[in-house]
């Protein structure tokens, strides 16, 4: 670990935000959240990676921006071309080295993701990337369906990619809910899976059912995983918001 501490000191010393991480924000979470890391011995300490977590509160990106940046890497996360034209926010977020993603037709979206991994691997990013797109739909906060994003760009840059999932989050910020201060320091566990074995995927890398058949498992180790940290047997399928009329944006109209 003192290890990874000095090497964090190298790769977050250029200019960004990230000192807000570690000298604000990390110490005012910590009220709230007692993150508890395991299978930190999955996570590379050099070279790139894409972390892909489930998602079920709005509050997810900052516990895992956290939990990466105490194992000595500075995460970096996808993010809607829009929020970078916010005034300040948008600032702030190039600063700190986010990634823009624009919502395109699939030629272009193939020619975005070859050169997000050029990216990608030259900078040896540690990418979080959340495969469900959104908050899971799922009515009891299991990963639902995933997107082929995060395993298109790990493919196409011979990436490793990493499972990831937690649980407690909901605790504090409920999906589409209000923030609970009480009681403090609620547990928030947060599991990081071995690297999937992708070495038969590389020469299908272009393809749509490999990239399709690659996200399906994904979503299933995800889905073990976060099991493992609920003491639950996971369902044996994704939720697919589309099955029972659902909108894959926006608020749940149940939640609203």
């Amino acid at each position: 670990m003192a290890a990874r501490r000095r090497r964090r000191d190298r790769e977050v010393t250029h200019p960004s935000v990230y000192w807000l991480l570690g000298g604000i924000i990390q110490p005012v979470l910590s009220i709230f959240a007692k993150i508890e890391i395991v299978g930190e011995e999955n996570v590379p300490e050099d070279g790139p990676f894409v972390l892909t977590p489930n998602h079920n509160s709005e509050l997810d990106p900052l516990i895992m921006a956290i939990a990466v940046f105490r194992l000595g890497r500075a995460p970096r996360f996808f993010a809607k071309e829009s929020l970078f034209k916010i005034p300040v926010f948008g600032w702030a977020m190039k600063r700190a080295g986010m990634i823009p993603i624009s919502r395109s037709n699939s030629s272009v979206a193939a020619k975005e993701t070859l050169d997000m991994a050029r990216t990608v691997v030259e900078r040896g990013d540690a990418v979080v990337v959340y495969p469900e797109g959104t908050l899971t739909r799922d009515p009891d906060l299991w990963p639902m369906r995933g997107k082929t994003g995060a395993a298109r760009l790990a493919l196409a840059g011979g990436i490793p990619l990493i499972p990831a999932a937690h649980w407690g989050v909901q605790e504090i910020l409920p999906r589409y809910g209000k923030f609970r201060f009480w009681p403090l320091r609620k547990q928030v566990r947060v599991v990081f899976g071995a690297p999937l074995d992708l070495s038969g995927s590389r020469d299908l890398a272009q393809q749509s059912t490999e990239q399709a058949r690659v996200t399906g498992v994904l979503m299933d180790e995800i889905a073990r995983l976060l099991g493992g940290l609920r003491g639950q047997t996971p369902p044996p399928e994704r939720w697919n918001p589309a099955a029972h009329g659902q909108k894959e944006t926006g608020r749940l109209e149940s939640e609203s």
